[in-house]
């Protein structure tokens, strides 16, 4: 038997439809939107101005969450990661960032959560863990949307920057993740500006130019990790099937029809990727698009072979980016003590159930 719908699913269209279904006027889906999105109500009888005979039809018909939540875990730098049981007994996990400290002492007031899309990962990229133990399922809308809303419950923080790099490849649940993207950055929604929602991909090329297509001004962040096919396609499968040639096409695409710069991340993996030759071929890359660059010291997965360079090599390879006239940065990461740092999230199974483990790139 099929779990019942979460209304966190529906984008107001669909919300409205309900309300026709119901025998309810059109207004009503807007009260339910501000008791979802506004005012957060834990329960269908806490909407105190719709009528109890709609109250119990949404209860009925629906459920508030989709999630159930297994616990957290605190880094020492305040980085927590967060494990959600979903209807099927299987796992997501989120993690919530603080901000870097702002300039002159100021206190930031950025929180950043990164989001899972899927359940495990299908792409395989041998450095990341969240694929280690396959792929189960696409998340659903309100699965996505749900991530937020109980992040937020639990700690207590208003997230005001997404960016969709926890467990999946999320333009391979294009459909899914647009609805969700709507129903996160629409007024009537949770109102985060679509310039503070990212997606990350491994370089699905027809996807980018359909996310491209999209009307809102997300950000894209490509997993490139190889300023060379030879070299990336030693650690991502992905790029067999859409080469560099093909993917920085679709980037150009999408550079056409959006304003903010692409972000390439790149793990640096030490004998793998962070050789000279590979910041001189990145450099040239993302200066051909204008794009940023994020360099990110390679976290430890356990299981896998690689290591990061140490920190002189580090800062060589980004002396090479800045003086090759890149917009570049160098990432210390956040939540390497729970396992929450860049490529550290894994797909968790029933019989693990209950133990915590983040964000890939």
């Amino acid at each position: 038997m099929s779990p019942k719908p979460s209304l966190l699913g529906l984008d107001r269209p669909g919300l409205e439809a309900v309300m026709e279904e119901f025998g309810q006027p059109r207004y009503r889906a807007g009260q339910v939107l501000d008791w979802l999105y506004a005012k957060r109500a834990p329960e269908f009888r806490a909407m105190s101005n719709l009528p109890s005979a709609l109250r119990s039809q949404l209860e009925e018909r629906f459920v508030l969450s989709p999630l159930r939540s297994d616990g957290d875990v605190h880094s020492g730098d305040t980085t927590r990661k967060y494990l959600f049981r979903l209807h099927d007994g299987r796992y997501v996990e989120s993690v919530l960032i603080p901000a870097s400290p702002a300039r002159y002492g100021e206190r930031s007031s950025r929180h950043t959560l990164c989001v899972s899309s899927q359940v495990g990962c299908a792409y395989g990229c041998k450095f990341c863990a969240s694929g280690l133990d396959g792929f189960s399922r696409n998340l659903d809308a309100a699965e996505i949307v749900g991530q937020l809303l109980a992040v937020e419950a639990a700690s207590g923080k208003r997230v005001n920057n997404l960016v969709f790099m926890g467990m999946g490849e999320p333009l391979a649940n294009l459909a899914n993740l647009s609805r969700a993207i709507t129903i996160l950055n629409a007024s009537w929604g949770v109102g985060i500006g679509a310039r503070n929602i990212t997606v990350s991909t491994s370089g699905l090329a027809p996807q980018i130019r359909a996310l491209a297509d999209l009307p809102l001004q997300i950000r894209l962040a490509i997993s490139l990790h190889g300023a060379s096919d030879e070299v990336r396609e030693r650690i991502m499968p992905v790029n067999r099937k859409y080469p560099l040639d093909v993917l920085f096409d679709a980037v150009r695409y999408y550079n056409a029809r959006k304003k903010q710069k692409v972000t390439f991340e790149y793990i640096l993996i030490d004998g793998v990727n962070a050789s000279t030759e590979q910041a001189e071929q990145l450099a040239k890359r993302a200066s051909s698009l204008n794009a940023k660059v994020n360099l990110i010291p390679y976290n430890t997965v356990e299981g896998l072979p690689w290591s990061r360079p140490d920190e002189p090599g580090q800062e060589a390879f980004l002396d090479i980016l800045v003086r090759r006239g890149v917009q570049a940065t160098l990432r210390r990461e956040k939540g390497h003590d729970i396992a929450a740092a860049c490529g550290q999230l894994r797909l968790r199974k029933e019989r693990e159930a209950g133990a915590l483990g983040a964000c890939r790139t």
